[in-house]
């Protein structure tokens, strides 16, 4: 059952809790102006995460118990989640080289981290994918079911610190993408009738207004929409959020990456 999405603070802001799983970063690094600190990026939840996914779970659900199991959802092949990180240790030049000069997209985040600890050692970084303890933040998470054709979106919330930077839309992109590569040929999600912001955000990326659910969350009886897209494979649909990406990189930079499979 969806959780639902928890009103925004602000118009700009997106809290973008959607209550109701995911691969390797793609964009390309190209065009890092030099100097500038290592970008946002989505990748697969892990079970080390946690712990700092239920913090932000709290925080944008407070009034919504028990929260998701999530070591139940990971190991679920029906579920898919994912985190939006932010990396901590990367204001240097030699950091933003690295990616500048990395390996095509399709060869992952792992040929980063390879480049990077070559620059400084294996003592910097670790062997795998940094931690979410060391090296990352971890700013939001999403998650989806993919029943037969449909992907329903059980979760979507940024760390309240974090709000209002285009993360939310950033893991939404994500989304769409892993749904698509999931083979599912639509998206749903309900959504609370007070969240405007969270309505607008789905409205731009193709989401319509199918029904209502009374009473639909326990906390306070709201009511939720449900929203649907049309066919995400339609040539339509995905020339819309190809122009809704462009316009995303032309306002937050084109160094923030995605998971596409």
């Amino acid at each position: 059952m969806a959780r639902g999405i928890s009103a925004a603070p602000s118009p700009r802001c997106l809290a973008v809790p959607v209550r109701g799983k995911c691969a390797t970063i793609i964009h390309k690094y190209e065009s890092l102006p030099e100097n500038k600190p290592v970008p946002d990026y989505v990748r697969r939840m892990r079970h080390e995460d946690i712990d700092r996914v239920l913090e932000i779970d709290r925080e944008a659900f407070p009034t919504e118990w028990p929260p998701p199991n999530f070591e139940r959802e990971l190991d679920n092949r029906l579920a898919c989640y994912i985190v939006a990180c932010r990396a901590e240790a990367g204001n240097t030049p030699e950091l933003v080289e690295a990616i500048r000069k990395s390996d095509p997209p399709e060869k992952g985040f792992a040929v980063l981290i390879s480049r990077v600890r070559k620059l400084f050692g294996n003592n910097r970084l670790p062997n795998k994918e940094p931690s979410a303890q060391d090296d990352e933040v971890i700013t939001g998470f999403a998650g989806f079911w993919v029943l037969v054709d449909e992907a329903h979106i059980t979760s979507i919330a940024t760390r309240e610190t974090y709000r209002g930077q285009g993360i939310g839309e950033l893991m939404l992109q994500s989304v769409i993408d892993l749904a698509a590569g999931r083979k599912a040929r639509i998206i749903t999600l309900e959504v609370r009738v007070s969240n405007i912001v969270a309505q607008g955000l789905y409205t731009r990326y193709g989401f319509n207004q199918v029904g209502l659910r009374r009473g639909y969350y326990t906390d306070n009886r709201e009511d939720a929409f449900v929203m649907t897209t049309d066919s995400i494979h339609s040539a339509a649909f995905r020339a819309h959020v190809r122009e809704l990406k462009k316009t995303y990189q032309a306002k937050w930079g084109v160094d923030r990456h995605q998971l596409t499979h």
